[in-house]
């Protein structure tokens, strides 16, 4: 299991700040003097413990075969809907989840679109319309696919790691959300869902749906 570089920012000055406080405790060695550095620096290595397994990026055995969708995160379903000439996928993803997003299919990115807006949380029925978003959309010889990254009450920035033209794999990364956020699947109408309210998902693992 590697760490994403989006950790970074959060992971390393809290584990140098927490370390040099209990190192400060080992020199003052007298009460209460302990106590102040003993307390704040394992708060601090336990918040970079806890950056560090939210920004994993577990290594996963991509799902190979015809005409199948794959998720693009992980997280649970919470609402199937239609929408004109597609139907729409809604996964939460708590603050446990993986938050990388990858790729549901082969293609090419055609559009990333950044939108400003609020921090809805992510039941509430504006966030996926009001929410800041990133709106990435693929095409293949098939269909046109979109994956939406919603930002959430606590998740305040989307981020795309790829830009128009680049050519993906089913799979492939594509972006993460820091912190707990939403991430919506657009498909063709006529794609058959195969997961329902309630199911878990796993990016790049579970077939979301079939053309």
């Amino acid at each position: 299991m590697s760490v994403l570089k989006e950790g970074y920012p959060f992971i390393f000055p809290f584990l140098t700040a927490g370390f040099a406080l209990l190192i400060a405790s080992i020199f003052f060695n007298m009460f209460p003097v302990n106590i102040i550095c003993v307390v704040p620096g394992m708060i601090l290595i336990i918040f970079a413990l806890f950056c560090i397994f939210f920004f994993r990026d577990p290594k996963i055995e991509i799902t190979r075969g015809e005409r199948i969708i794959l998720s693009p995160c992980n997280g649970t379903v919470m609402e199937i809907a239609e929408n004109g000439d597609e139907k729409i996928v809604r996964v939460f993803l708590s603050i446990f989840s993986v938050h990388l997003q990858r790729s549901p299919v082969d293609g090419i990115v055609t559009n990333v679109t950044h939108k400003d807006g609020k921090f809805f949380a992510a039941w509430n029925p504006r966030a996926q319309a009001e929410n800041e978003q990133n709106i990435i959309t693929i095409k293949n010889e098939e269909n046109v696919y979109i994956v939406r990254q919603i930002a959430g009450l606590l998740a305040r920035r989307c981020v795309s790691w790829v830009k128009p033209g680049d050519i993906l794999k089913a799979g492939d990364k594509i972006g993460m959300i820091k912190f707990s956020s939403q991430v919506d699947l657009h498909l063709p109408v006529t794609a058959a869902v195969n997961v329902k309210p309630g199911d878990k998902t796993r990016a790049g693992i579970t077939v979301m749906a079939e053309n």
